[in-house]
């Protein structure tokens, strides 16, 4: 079978392929920045054209690359304490957060993923005052939490970066997020597997073909 056979599933048009690509190169630009974010810019676009219980899996493949990406130049920053404490935790909320994006009705899961942006963008405007120093125990919320929006909506790396931030110096904080970020989507990778969503060979292929759109948007935006 060719791969516009495969593809067929996404009969976009020219203009829709265009728009589409365009999303996913903006929304690396601010992941090859903030390590994080790509379900925040994405999603808004890409819920125009395919239900959110694709567009996550979707998310989550090319966030597989591009994690490993910014983690290979930085590894040796790692705060591994940081990042064992919050593992286990992340773990937890990717699990919950799988069963529920499979399970709910497509209707309520674009609700429930316009109050996430919406409440987001309104705390990036309002709260200017970060935590400056987070007690360990606020690994379980933080972790917890950011692995159910990881999930469910593709994005909970902002509380893995509101935590690391007040507990370890810049560098080591992109490096350990870089890290759990290669986690958590191992995790969602291994998750959607097992629940039979990358069956679907037209979503790998469009994920094949956005590949390029990515990469040139993790280039400039790590630049």
């Amino acid at each position: 079978m060719s791969v516009l056979g495969l593809l067929s599933e996404w009969s976009w048009g020219a203009g829709g392929w265009v728009v589409i690509g365009s999303g996913i190169a903006l929304a690396y630009i601010v992941f090859g920045i903030a390590g994080f974010g790509t379900a925040l810019v994405a999603g808004p676009i890409l819920i125009l054209f395919m239900p959110l219980s694709k567009i996550v899996p979707l998310l989550v493949l090319l966030d597989f690359v591009a994690a490993f990406g910014n983690l290979l130049p930085s590894r040796r920053d790692v705060a591994k304490p940081e990042l064992l404490r919050l593992l286990p935790c992340m773990a937890v909320g990717c699990t919950v957060g799988v069963i529920f994006l499979l399970n709910l009705k497509s209707d309520l899961l674009l609700l429930l993923m316009g109050l996430f942006i919406s409440a987001y963008a309104v705390y990036s405007l309002w709260v200017k005052a970060r935590p400056t120093q987070l007690s360990a125990g606020w690994a379980l919320p933080m972790g917890t939490v950011g692995g159910l929006f990881g999930a469910l909506f593709g994005s909970g790396g902002f509380l893995y970066a509101i935590y690391l931030n007040s507990r370890l110096p810049k560098d080591a904080a992109r490096a350990t997020q870089s890290a759990l970020i290669s986690c958590s989507t191992v995790v969602r990778l291994s998750l959607f597997a097992i629940a039979g969503v990358y069956a679907e060979l037209p979503l790998l292929m469009l994920a094949l073909c956005l590949l390029p759109a990515m990469a040139l948007g993790l280039w400039i935006g790590r630049r």
